[in-house]
């Protein structure tokens, strides 16, 4: 299961810096630049990290994608915007259980 969590974390971590540029982009706000940016490089660490810190890579991996989670399912459920909460929503909740379930079968 390690392997797979690493290849979603790479694809995660990417999305989100892309995400962060489109909204640079787009808005002009430097704010999705820079945390973008900050949350897709810690992403990418952490797939980096897998296999050979498993526990140091999912937990960074986890609890990036639990804060961006919390930040963007509020912002989903009181918009209902696909672009950017809902995307960021669903790949956050499904780097959340992709953390967990290589935590439980490693």
């Amino acid at each position: 299961m390690i392997g797979p969590a690493k290849i979603y974390f790479i694809i995660f971590g990417v999305l989100t810096i892309l995400g962060g540029v489109i909204g640079y982009l787009r808005a002009g706000s430097m704010a999705s630049i820079i945390a973008g940016s900050i949350s897709g490089i810690l992403i990418l660490v952490a797939a980096l990290l897998l296999p050979s810190n498993v526990v140091a890579g999912l937990a960074l991996a986890g609890v990036i994608s639990l804060l961006l989670a919390g930040r963007f399912l509020p912002a989903f459920i009181r918009t209902g915007d696909f672009m950017p909460a809902g995307m960021m929503s669903i790949l956050s909740i499904i780097g959340i259980i992709m953390a967990v379930l290589a935590w439980v079968k490693r």
